[in-house]
């Protein structure tokens, strides 16, 4: 039985100045799966591959254990991007009407429910929404069909922190029935961290690495010393160090282990934006 709700192996697609260059990654059932990396870095590109909105040079893509390309896998599907694409002059009632005749399996009751639940008035043209209101649709509306698989492309961008923080709810009860997941991009890393049980990071159309969201956060630790000290530190302690004018900085995978080699020597806690940060903008170790 498939364990995957995606699955992409050697994906590349190339534009004139950008290569999406064999991206390889999975989506598990019962799990979110956070896409970080830094504006162009290819996340977008990623989704809309798996999306079949353009075609792939070569690689793998399996949705549900089926090839991408086949049209009943879009019925399991819910997707969000940053802007909402509904007409201004549409209620949320007209949409309504519109997505139950695309979606069999749309939920009306739990439609409403959300709406109540969100705030969102039914009767109001969306053209009168502020931006989180047209966003909170938005993903209301992926999720009232009862969709499988969960697709964010900066979904929780226009959102206040109390709004974003509800949606994050939204998404975890989504997923505990183990057979739904979310591919979750967001540049807001501390969303990705409040809520992923994988993280990806991407940079310049590569996979940098696909890691358990735990052992980022609770494993990995950022040590500060000086540059004297630096130089006598071996290259095998650290994974990327970058120079400050006052000190050296490097990531380091096991926290614990430093502390207790370098009892001297700072180490703290790292955040995921910590570590997309190093290996985007640090130097190699």
């Amino acid at each position: 039985m498939e364990k995957n709700n995606i699955l992409v192996r050697d994906l590349c697609k190339q534009f004139d100045s950008f290569l999406l260059d064999h991206v390889s990654f999975q989506v598990p059932k019962g799990r979110i799966v956070g896409f970080i990396g830094e504006n162009g870095a290819g996340k977008s590109t990623t989704i809309n591959l798996i999306l079949n909105e353009c075609k792939r040079d070569e690689g793998q893509i399996q949705i549900f254990g089926e090839d991408n390309t086949i049209m009943s896998v879009k019925e399991e599907i819910g997707v969000v991007f940053d802007e909402c694409n509904f007409h201004d002059v549409f209620s949320p009632l007209d949409i309504e009407k519109i997505l139950s005749g695309v979606y069999k399996s749309w939920d009306g009751s739990l439609y409403r429910q959300y709406l109540k639940k969100f705030k969102i008035p039914e009767r109001k043209q969306i053209g009168s929404f502020s931006k989180g209101m047209k966003m909170k649709l938005s993903i209301i509306c992926a999720m009232a069909h009862k969709p499988k698989l969960l697709i964010l492309d900066e979904a929780t961008t226009g959102l206040d922190p109390v709004v974003r923080d509800e949606m994050l709810d939204l998404f975890l009860d989504f997923i505990q029935d183990e057979e739904c997941s979310i591919f979750f991009s967001s540049h807001i890393t501390s969303d990705i961290q409040k809520i992923a049980d994988y993280v990806i990071l991407i940079h310049q159309g590569k996979i940098i690495f696909e890691e358990q969201k735990d052992d980022l956060v609770y494993h990995f630790g950022i040590m500060k010393c000086g540059k004297e000290k630096f130089a006598s530190i071996p290259p095998e302690d650290y994974m990327i160090h970058r120079i400050t004018n006052v000190s050296v900085e490097c990531l380091v995978r096991d926290k614990e282990a430093i502390k207790h080699k370098y009892k001297d020597i700072v180490v703290d806690n790292a955040t995921l934006e910590d570590i997309m940060l190093f290996y985007i903008k640090g130097g190699a170790a």
